[in-house]
């Protein structure tokens, strides 16, 4: 038998120091990927660093132009929050469509990006909209933070603490979920910002990337007829039994011109 210790820090100093002493231990957030990776038999870690404990890694707050939300916030507060779906209404339904009730209810915004699944809703948003992931260490921007297949830009010992999304002027999420599991097959985050258009793409590839060819047509015009005509290149897409690279390639378009259109 596998035997484990489980470790319950009371602030993110305490958390950073276990991180440092225990490296092959687990970070427990919201564990709606670990739990279920263990009973896979995928993963079988030392023990456990439950966050649930850690003061102030949990809330939102608005912030001037942007909205702060803590890294044990969950995906329903999220969703409920009037904060949210006052300033940023996109992010509250994406949050709002994730999993089921018993996933959102437990699942939250850290243990998502952290985990960086390549279906994963979370990462398309926090992308889309150009937001900073706040650590223990560092700020790191949306665009430096997606590396790969779950592999992100944190170091180890590293703790997101919050992520900000400044509100952009428009965005929408839309996704083609897995009927089962409810992960994106393809989703698609579309936001206009101060600095342009910017589309993200989750599930389609090793992780959430942005498509310059669409942005380039909706920033000249934003309209989902700007859409029509970009070829989404299938070298290097995902390609399983829910759908083939080429079937994802098709649906980023697509969703990407539903998008634009619930966001006008």
């Amino acid at each position: 038998m596998h035997h484990t210790h489980y470790h319950r820090p009371a602030s993110v100093a305490e958390a950073v120091k276990l991180m440092g002493e225990h490296p092959d231990d687990k970070v427990l957030a919201g564990g709606q990927s670990t739990l279920p990776s263990i009973k896979l038999g995928l993963l079988a870690p030392e023990g456990f660093i439950d966050l649930a404990g850690v003061a102030g890694l949990r809330g939102i707050a608005v912030q001037g132009n942007s909205i702060s939300i803590g890294a044990m916030t969950t995906h329903a507060e999220v969703a409920a929050s009037r904060d949210v779906r006052s300033l940023i209404p996109a992010l509250a339904v994406l949050a709002g469509g994730i999993g089921d009730r018993a996933v959102r209810n437990r699942g939250t915004l850290g243990g998502s990006i952290a985990h960086s699944d390549p279906a994963g809703c979370y990462p398309a948003g926090v992308l889309g909209l150009a937001a900073t992931i706040h650590t223990n260490a560092r700020q790191i921007a949306a665009d430096d933070y997606f590396k790969g297949l779950y592999e992100t830009a944190l170091n180890p010992g590293e703790l997101i603490t919050s992520v900000s999304f400044p509100k952009p002027e428009k965005a929408a999420w839309v996704k083609f979920r897995q009927p089962a599991s409810r992960f994106s097959i393809v989703g698609v985050f579309v936001a206009r910002t101060a600095g342009g258009v910017r589309v993200a793409v989750t599930g389609a590839g090793p992780c959430a990337f942005r498509v310059k060819a669409l942005e380039d047509r909706l920033s000249a015009k934003f309209a989902p007829q700007s859409c029509d005509g970009v070829a989404i290149p299938a070298d290097g897409l995902n390609s399983d039994l829910h759908g083939s690279a080429e079937y994802r390639a098709h649906l980023i378009g697509v969703l990407t011109k539903r998008a634009v259109a619930a966001a006008a």
